[in-house]
């Protein structure tokens, strides 16, 4: 990548990181996405100034990106980035116009998450219940938690002692952008987590500095990292004789989907979660439906 363009993405980067305040993983995919793009430009176009780039340079691109097998989902997040990096350049008056503008985003049918049933979610919790290991007691505070409130991984991981409010049932979550958010937490979880930070976690803390104040800790005494959270809940799975393909986030897919099922309200689930638009949430919707469709199907005479 050339110099004037390397310029430009390290100062958008350092704008949605500073200004915006974007998490890492996210500034990870717009640098990925636009060092694509901007090598594109060099290479294939041989661009000198970020201002030239019209609208028939991008669909070129585009095309490149749908050769190389992307599917729907990630060609809308490659326009997206380009779109808003293109913003952000008339904003600096690097460029006169957004090329990228009218691009439509492509057609994706939204696949609907899958989930896991209340059985699955209480044998996975159950594998640990019998167990003195001070992991194990670890391990089963944190997929409670996890399923309890709904959470992402990385509001777990980034979640300290001061964020817990077990006295009136709720722990406040740092989601996405910084934004802060109440989340009620139940009877069952707040217990299992409490008989961890007063037997386990005393056991795995080293100091202040290596610990950062993290609820969950490893046994090295530092913050339980996400590929931890993989871990655990693989082996839970394993052991549980669940063969869905179980990750972290499956359980606040499955947290949605089972307070919807129960008859809870769209708007305070939405709340919950920290979706910014309803429509995020909506889909909890659709799984509810194809589940009673399901359900039609399995049971009806003439379905």
């Amino acid at each position: 990548m050339k110099a004037p363009f390397k310029t430009h993405l390290d100062s958008y980067l350092a704008f949605l990181r500073i200004e915006k305040a974007l998490q890492p993983n996210t500034l990870a995919s717009y640098r990925l996405d636009l060092s694509r793009y901007l090598t594109f430009l060099c290479s294939e176009q041989g661009f000198q100034n970020i201002a030239y780039v019209d609208v028939h340079h991008i669909e070129a691109f585009l095309q490149e990106l749908k050769a190389a097998g992307l599917s729907p989902a990630s060609l809308g997040r490659n326009i997206s980035s380009v779109r808003n990096f293109h913003t952000w350049l008339v904003m600096e008056q690097l460029a006169p116009a957004n090329p990228a503008e009218h691009i439509d985003l492509p057609k994706n049918v939204r696949k609907l998450p899958e989930v896991l049933s209340v059985t699955e979610v209480t044998d996975m919790i159950s594998v640990y219940s019998d167990s003195e290991k001070p992991a194990d007691l670890r391990n089963q505070a944190v997929i409670e938690l996890l399923y309890s409130a709904g959470l992402r991984v990385s509001e777990l991981t980034g979640m300290v002692l001061d964020q817990l409010y077990f006295e009136i049932g709720f722990v406040r979550v740092i989601g996405k952008g910084n934004k802060e958010r109440l989340v009620p937490v139940g009877t069952i979880a707040v217990e299992t987590v409490e008989n961890y930070l007063e037997h386990v976690r005393p056991t795995f803390f080293r100091t202040r500095e290596k610990s950062r104040g993290a609820v969950f800790l490893n046994q090295r005494g530092g913050p339980l990292s996400r590929m931890g959270v993989w871990n655990i809940v693989q082996e839970a799975a394993l052991r549980a004789g669940v063969t869905k393909n179980v990750y972290p986030h499956i359980f606040r897919h499955s947290f949605a989907t089972h307070l919807l099922e129960g008859g809870a309200d769209l708007r305070a689930v939405q709340e919950m979660l920290g979706h910014v638009n309803i429509t995020t949430t909506e889909i909890y919707t659709h799984v509810d439906r194809s589940l009673l469709h399901q359900i039609h199907k399995q049971y009806h005479p003439r379905a």
